[in-house]
């Protein structure tokens, strides 16, 4: 990993009277380490694809325990990660609120919260749910902390691309947690995030170049120029798409999902090559609007499974 000097991650900046943390302060401090608004996507992910594998509306019960051990399993990634990471989000402007910069959470508690939400994450799945969705959600934490964090964030510019490959893993527990099996479904839709990713974060990661520049990160924005990582975009969008269009002729689902996916991808690959003609045309700052396929990202995933979860009901 590189060294990164910063402020010592862990020393109290936000106490009370007497040098005291506040509760309530602490409980949304250790609430913020899970990145709940990173959760909600992956949940969006997950509940549909129990629809389609299901064909219908899946057992509620059987939901809402998916839905809880994936939070507890992605909280926990996500805390490790803080309590990796806390030395460079110390120096980025995006992180430097985080719990365990701003001392609220120490090194230790972090730790230990997230390593606990790993086991009980692990144990939940595995004893209410399967012990297949079990081993894909604890091998999804695994790969997020140990081989994204650990060890490609710091060292490629190829990080999100393959780093990505744990925020797919929802729609393989989404599957699994219905069928206990693995399906070519699953595998397209678990694609098409795949793909989805770096046209997703390489737009977010154009916006905060200097962050990651400052602290030694080679996201590819921050090593590569905006022509470049507009092409990248524009080439993952293009497979992002043609992979979502794949469901239908294997037959799992049929004209809605398809109008959908028709529909939604059409309006992100205008997006995208928009964001390429305006790189081309030299446009930085806010003229590049980088945000705007950004923003539309979450939409498109948002719209996509939806047509996923209600597609069955209207074959």
């Amino acid at each position: 990993m590189t060294a990164v000097e910063s402020r010592p991650a862990g020393v109290v900046l936000a106490t009370g009277p007497g040098g005291q943390r506040p509760f309530g302060a602490r409980v949304k401090a250790f609430v913020a380490l899970t990145k709940p608004r990173i959760i909600e996507l992956l949940l969006i992910t997950t509940v549909p694809v129990m629809f389609l594998a299901e064909q219908g509306v899946p057992d509620l019960w059987l939901v809402l325990a998916t839905c809880l051990g994936g939070y507890l399993s992605a909280g926990g990634a996500n805390a490790l990660n803080m309590y990796i990471d806390r030395d460079i989000d110390a120096l980025m402007d995006r992180t430097s609120q985080r719990p365990l910069v701003t001392g609220m959470v120490s090194p230790r508690e972090g730790l230990v919260f997230g390593l606990t939400l790993a086991v009980a994450s692990t144990l939940w799945f595995g004893l209410l749910v399967n012990w297949l969705s079990a081993a894909l959600s604890l091998g999804a934490l695994l790969f997020y902390v140990v081989v994204y964090t650990m060890i490609l964030k710091r060292r490629t510019a190829q990080n999100i691309v393959w780093g990505g490959i744990a925020g797919c893993m929802p729609v393989l527990i989404g599957w699994s947690s219905v069928t206990n099996s693995m399906s070519w479904a699953a595998v397209v839709l678990f694609l098409v995030i795949f793909f989805w990713t770096p046209p997703h974060y390489w737009p977010l990661s154009m916006k905060v170049r200097d962050d990651y520049a400052r602290v030694g990160v080679p996201m590819l924005p921050v090593v590569a120029g905006n022509k470049v990582v507009a092409r990248q975009i524009v080439l993952y969008s293009w497979v992002m798409v043609a992979v979502s269009l794949l469901l239908t002729p294997l037959g799992y689902t049929g004209w809605f999902y398809t109008a959908v996916a028709l529909a939604a991808g059409g309006w992100w690959l205008w997006e995208a090559h928009a964001l390429q003609n305006r790189a081309k045309a030299g446009e930085t700052g806010g003229k590049l609007k980088e945000m705007r396929l950004f923003h539309w990202s979450i939409t498109y995933v948002s719209l996509l499974f939806v047509a996923v979860a209600v597609d069955p009901f209207l074959r």
